[in-house]
């Protein structure tokens, strides 16, 4: 069962990530955006950006590498072979381009069982080069109990 201590830690920040405009073009392809804006570099600087803009769920790449800090923790004890996807949101606070360099602090919002499972909520904060908020990424998993 998921260690309920883990509520209110904050994991160490990510290093950064470099976003290239190939992995955005791969992720709209993948998520089957076709706005002109994920794909074409001439289309997203005449719309006002300096490069590529990613698809709003492309924080998730980032977000990922926070969420492998506390799957890594043995003290959270979340055994990932029983883990669910319950929800996922995402708060953008400007939209991420190719060309940002960004890192990602993630924070266990909450801990809470349900009978023999457990909802896990994390809280991750991605940040630019510049340590400005990018996105607020918001998941909730649901850690399946045992089989006893």
């Amino acid at each position: 069962m998921v260690n309920p201590n883990v509520e209110g830690k904050t994991y160490p920040e990510t290093a950064p990530y470099l976003v290239g405009r190939e992995k955005i073009r791969e992720f709209a392809h993948a998520v089957k955006s076709t706005s002109p804006i994920n794909l074409d570099l001439f289309a997203a600087q005449a719309a006002g950006y300096a490069d590529v803009v990613a698809p709003p769920t492309f924080a998730v790449v980032i977000q990922e590498r926070s969420l492998a800090t506390v799957l890594a923790d043995k003290d959270a004890d979340i055994d990932f072979s029983r883990v669910v996807h319950g929800d996922q949101r995402f708060v953008h606070t400007r939209p991420i381009v190719a060309g940002d360099e960004l890192t990602s602090t993630l924070t266990v919002a909450s801990v809470k069982a349900l009978g023999a499972h457990a909802m896990v909520t994390f809280e991750t904060k991605i940040h630019d080069a510049r340590k400005e908020l990018v996105c607020t990424a918001i998941s909730t998993l649901v850690v399946r109990g045992g089989d006893e």
